[in-house]
């Protein structure tokens, strides 16, 4: 990505009120530079190096605080958290499908939730909804042939 890449990140937390310090402009620059997604730990290795003393609190409270204001979002890949960041050119809730590949993410402009009636005896107040599979362009190259498919 590009240098207006990290500048949105950055102006993004500005706007939302957050202190823009050294750490915070790395990790940007690091989401920014990123290809897919970026573990903790990626984001831990990325700045020791620069940061003396830097530790996993510290990363984790970051990425907390960023996911929470919505400029990087969160998603269970595997058995572990991922981030990335978020989709600025989406202003309206939405949802993805991430191939387990290459871990494309394709957004959903439809929300599954939609056409769901909650029981009266349940108030939802939120919702995660993604859909693991396997990209085209993975498909043609034979990722995921061996894959179970999983059906609801």
């Amino acid at each position: 990505m590009e240098e207006r890449d990290v500048e949105l990140i950055v102006q993004s937390m500005n706007r939302l009120g957050l202190r823009i310090t050294d750490q915070r402009k790395t990790i940007a620059q690091l989401f920014a530079n990123a290809t897919g997604f970026l573990s903790a730990k990626e984001v831990f290795l990325g700045m020791v190096d620069k940061y003396d003393g830097i530790s996993f609190d510290t990363i984790y409270r970051n990425l907390r605080l960023l996911k929470e204001l919505g400029v990087i979002e969160q998603f269970q890949i595997e058995d572990s958290y991922k981030y990335r960041v978020a989709c600025f050119g989406h202003q309206h809730h939405h949802h993805h499908m991430i191939c387990l590949s290459c871990n494309r993410v394709i957004p959903l402009e439809s929300c599954p939730m939609d056409n769901f009636q909650a029981p009266d005896q349940f108030r939802i107040v939120k919702h995660r909804f993604e859909i693991y599979g396997y990209c085209d362009n993975c498909q043609q190259q034979g990722m995921g042939e061996d894959a179970e498919t999983i059906s609801a």
